[in-house]
C-alpha cells in the first residue's frame, strides 16, 4: 500500500553517508584556541549525569565540548544538530547513531528509532533510554546546538531518552537558549549548569587571542578590552583581527551590546578581496558547505582552495569532518553574512537557492534541495518535488517533517496540486487524525487534475479513488467501484498496483465474497512482496491467515502469521493501522495453540497500536476489533471485549456501511454477551485516548503542558490520569509507566 523499500541511488546514498558523518564527527578545535581545561575538569568531577551548556552566540560553546571531547577517556559520542533535524524520529536516530559509535552491541539501534508511524515518545525513546541504561562502559554523549530544535515533541523525547544516562556517563548538550530538560534536573541536583558568565574570558584569554593573531598588548590593555568586550569570545578575537590592521580600532571597540557583532564582522569582513567577499555572503545560504556545493552555488570554480584559505586564516569556518569536506560558518557569522547579501546583492537570493536545491537535487538528496526550495518563489516545483518525498519520508517515520513541509507550503499550494493532497489524505488517515483526513478528502473529491502525478500513480483519478476506497464513507458497492478504476488504470509495474489489488480484495471480503477476496489478498501479497511494499504483505498475510482460521486450516494460518510478524519486526511497524490485525490474528492463533502467555503479548501489542485505528479506516478499524474481542471472549475478559465492541460501535456510528462486517458484529456481540456470565470480572482496557497520554507519562510534563500537548483541557487529562491509575492498579507517575512496560504497552 504505502511502504516500500526501494533501494537508494549511489549517489544519494553516499551524500547522505557523508551528511551523516559530518553530524557525527568530532570538531576538531582551531589550533591556539583558549584552553577551557579548568571548567571541563571540574564538570567531569561533578558526577552530575547531565550538563548543559548555556550562552548566546560567540562564547565559544562548541569549542569547550570540542576540547573536552579530546581529553575525555571515555568514548565519546558527537551530534551536531541543525534546523533539518527538528523532527523527533530524525533527532533520536542521530542520538542512536552517535551512541552506536561508542557501544558495539547497538549497531541496529538506529534503525529501532524509526519505521512506519513509529511511536517516538512512546517506543523509539524509551529504546533508547533503555540502551542508554544498559551500557557496559560509561561513555559521554555531546549534542551541540540543541537550540536548533523548536518542536516540543524533540524536547519530550530528549527528556525521556536523558533519564536513561546512567551513573558515570553524561550527556552535555550545547544551546544559545535555554534547554527544557534542565529545570527539573537542577531541581534535583543531577546537572551542572555553565552560562555566559562561566564562558566568559578573563585578561589571560585575551591575552592569548591577541598573541595569536600576532598583536602585541599590555596587561593593561589586556584588562581594559577584556572588560569592554565583557569577555566575549568572539568579541576579542575580531578586536584582535582588527587590530592586526589597526590597532587603535581594534583596541577601543566596545562589545556591551551584542549588536557591535555587526561592526566588528564588517571590519574583518573589509580586510578581505571583494571577490572573497562575495564567495563568503553567496554561501551564507548554505547551512553546510563543501567545495562543489560552493562552486555550484556561486556559479565558478576554485571552491576548494577558497575553503582551504578561509579555514586557515578565519576562524569562523568550522571543519565539519576529519577530512576537511564538509564546513560550517560559525552561526553569528553566516547570520552577518546573510543580511549582508541582503543589504549589497538581495536580487541572488532566490538564484543562490535554486542553484542549491539543483546540486542537491542531482547529488540524490531531494529532501535538502526541497529546504532550499521552500525559501523560492518556485512554489510549482517544490510541491512536486514533496509530493515524491511524502512517501519516503512518512515511511522512515518523519511525520513531523511531512506535516513542516505541508505548513509551509500551506493548503493552498496543496490544494493547487491534487495528487499531493491525496498523500496528505493518506498519512492522516493512517496516523489516526480523523478530522484532517475527512477535510483533505473532500478536497480531494471535489479537484480536477489531467496531468500525469509524481507520485507514481497512474492518474489523479486512480490515486482520488483508492484513497476513496480505502477511507469507505459510502459503503462496499462505491469502494469496488473505486478500487475497479484504479485497477484498470495502474499498468503491471505501478507501484501502486498493489493496493488497488489490495482494495478491491476487502470490498470483496465487505460483500461476502469469500472466495473472489482470498484469490486477490493472494495476488495483492505476490505484488506487494516483489515491490517491497510491505505493508501491503502483512495486511494481505494477515487477511489470508484469518480467511484460513475461519475454514480450519490453522497450518496454513500459523505459516502466514509468521510471515506477517516477521515484515512487521524487520521494518519496525509495530505502530502501523494495518499491524493491529496481524496482532490480533497471531493472538487467536497462539489461543488456539494454548499458549496463553503468547496470545497476552500479541493482544498487547495490537491493543496498543490500535488508536491508530479509526473510522478513517474503517474496515480495518472493526475487522481487528472484532479479531481482539473474540481473542479477548475466549481467554474470559469479556470487560475488555466488551469495550472493544463499544469502540465499534462509535466507529459504525461514521461508516454504517461496512456490508458484511455489521451482520459480524452482531455475531461475536451475541458471544460476548452468552459469555458475560461465567466471564471472570476484569477492568476495561486503557481507551485510545488514554493510550495517547500513557507516554506522556514518563515526562515531567505538568497535567496542564500535557494537555496542551494533546490539545485537551487539564480537567481531562487528571481524570484520563486517574483511569489510567486505576486500570493499571497503580497509584504514581513511576508505577504506572514501569507497570505500562511489564506489560508491552510502553517501550521498545
Amino acid at each position: 500500500m504505502w511502504e516500500g523499500t526501494r533501494p537508494a541511488a549511489p549517489a544519494a546514498v553516499q551524500l547522505d553517508q557523508s551528511l551523516l558523518e559530518a553530524k557525527l564527527s568530532i570538531p576538531q578545535p582551531r589550533q591556539g584556541s583558549v584552553s577551557r581545561a579548568e571548567i571541563i575538569d571540574a564538570t567531569r568531577a561533578s558526577g552530575c549525569r547531565v550538563v548543559g551548556v548555556t550562552a548566546p552566540a560567540g562564547y565559544g560553546k562548541t569549542t569547550l565540548l570540542a576540547q573536552w571531547a579530546l581529553v575525555e577517556d571515555r568514548r565519546v559520542g558527537w551530534v551536531s544538530l541543525d534546523r533539518y533535524d527538528d523532527d523527533p524520529a530524525v533527532l533520536l536516530t542521530l542520538l542512536a547513531s552517535a551512541y552506536a559509535r561508542v557501544s558495539q552491541d547497538n549497531a541496529g539501534l538506529a534503525a529501532d528509532m524509526g519505521g512506519l508511524c513509529v511511536d517516538v515518545l512512546g517506543r523509539a525513546a524509551p529504546r533508547l533510554a533503555s540502551a542508554f541504561r544498559s551500557s557496559p562502559e560509561p561513555f559521554v554523549l555531546m549534542v551541540d546546538d540543541l537550540h536548533e530544535l523548536h518542536a516540543s515533541a524533540c524536547h519530550d523525547a530528549l527528556g525521556v531518552a536523558i533519564s536513561g544516562i546512567p551513573e558515570g556517563s553524561q550527556l552535555v548538550a550545547a544551546s544559545r537558549f535555554e534547554q527544557p530538560h534542565l529545570p527539573r534536573l537542577r531541581a534535583s541536583g543531577d546537572a551542572v549548569e555553565l552560562e555566559a558568565g562561566d564562558l566568559a574570558l578573563d585578561e589571560t584569554g585575551a591575552e592569548q587571542i591577541f598573541a595569536e593573531a600576532r598583536v602585541g598588548i599590555s596587561a593593561e590593555l589586556a584588562a581594559a578590552v577584556t572588560e569592554r568586550t565583557e569577555g566575549w569570545p568572539v568579541g576579542l578575537y575580531l578586536a584582535a583581527l582588527i587590530a592586526g590592521h589597526d590597532r587603535d580600532r581594534g583596541l577601543n571597540v566596545s562589545g556591551d551590546d551584542r549588536f557591535v557583532a555587526d561592526y566588528l564582522y564588517r571590519e574583518s569582513l573589509m580586510l578581505l578581496p571583494r571577490k572573497t567577499q562575495r564567495f563568503l555572503r553567496r554561501t551564507a545560504v548554505l547551512d553546510q558547505l563543501c567545495a562543489p556545493l560552493c562552486d555550484a552555488v556561486v556559479g565558478e570554480s576554485g571552491g576548494q582552495a577558497k575553503l582551504r584559505a578561509l579555514e586557515a586564516s578565519n576562524s569562523f569556518l568550522i571543519p565539519l569532518d576529519r577530512r576537511r569536506e564538509w564546513f560550517r560558518y560559525h552561526a553569528l557569522y553566516r547570520e552577518f553574512l546573510l543580511s549582508e547579501l541582503r543589504r549589497v546583492e538581495p536580487e541572488v537570493l532566490v538564484k543562490l537557492h535554486l542553484r542549491a536545491a539543483d546540486w542537491y537535487e542531482s547529488n540524490g538528496s531531494p529532501g535538502l534541495a526541497v529546504e532550499h526550495l521552500l525559501n523560492t518563489t518556485v512554489g510549482d516545483r517544490c510541491v512536486q518535488l514533496v509530493t515524491s518525498l511524502v512517501l519516503p519520508t512518512y515511511n522512515a517515520g518523519q511525520m513531523s517533517t511531512v506535516q513542516r513541509w505541508l505548513s509551509t507550503l500551506g493548503d493552498s499550494a496543496v490544494e493547487g496540486y491534487p495528487p499531493l493532497a491525496v498523500l496528505a489524505g493518506w498519512a492522516t488517515a493512517l496516523t489516526g487524525q480523523t478530522a484532517a483526513a475527512e477535510r483533505w478528502m473532500a478536497m480531494v473529491d471535489a479537484a480536477s487534475f489531467d496531468q500525469v502525478p509524481v507520485d507514481g500513480t497512474a492518474s489523479f483519478d486512480s490515486a482520488r479513488a483508492m484513497l476513496r476506497a480505502v477511507m469507505c464513507a459510502s459503503g462496499p458497492e462505491q469502494m469496488m467501484a473505486d478500487a475497479d478504476v484504479a485497477i484498470a488504470q495502474e499498468p503491471k509495474w505501478s507501484p501502486w498496483l498493489d493496493t488497488a489489488v489490495l482494495l478491491s480484495a476487502h470490498a470483496q471480503l465487505l460483500a461476502a465474497d469469500l472466495d473472489e477476496a482470498r484469490v486477490l489478498f493472494v495476488e495483492a501479497v505476490s505484488i506487494g512482496a516483489t515491490l517491497g511494499n510491505t505493508d501491503t504483505v502483512v495486511d494481505g498475510e494477515a487477511e489470508l491467515a484469518l480467511l484460513a482460521m475461519d475454514h480450519g486450516r490453522w497450518a496454513e494460518a500459523a505459516e502466514r502469521v509468521e510471515r506477517a510478524l516477521a515484515v512487521i519486526d524487520a521494518h519496525r511497524m509495530q505502530d502501523y493501522a494495518v499491524s493491529v490485525l496481524a496482532f490480533a490474528v497471531a493472538a487467536r492463533l497462539a489461543v488456539h495453540r494454548g499458549d496463553l502467555e503468547g496470545a497476552d503479548r500479541q493482544l498487547a501489542r495490537a491493543m496498543r497500536a490500535r488508536p491508530s485505528c479509526t473510522f478513517a479506516l474503517p474496515f480495518y478499524a472493526v475487522r481487528a476489533r472484532l479479531q481482539l474481542a473474540k481473542a479477548y471472549s475466549t481467554r474470559g475478559d469479556q470487560a475488555t471485549a466488551r469495550h472493544l465492541l463499544r469502540e465499534i460501535d462509535e466507529v459504525l456510528r461514521h461508516r454504517p456501511a461496512l456490508g458484511a462486517l455489521v451482520d459480524q458484529v452482531s455475531e461475536v456481540r451475541q458471544t460476548v454477551t452468552a459469555n458475560a456470565q461465567s466471564g471472570s470480572s476484569r477492568t476495561a482496557p486503557l481507551t485510545g485516548a488514554e493510550l495517547r497520554l500513557l507516554p506522556y507519562l514518563q515526562t515531567h510534563l505538568t497535567i496542564s503542558a500535557i494537555g496542551e500537548r494533546l490539545f485537551v483541557s487539564r480537567n481531562t487529562v487528571s481524570s484520563e490520569i486517574a483511569s489510567i491509575y486505576r486500570k493499571l492498579g497503580v497509584s504514581s507517575r513511576n508505577d504506572a509507566v514501569q507497570r505500562a512496560t511489564s506489560i508491552g504497552l510502553l517501550g521498545g
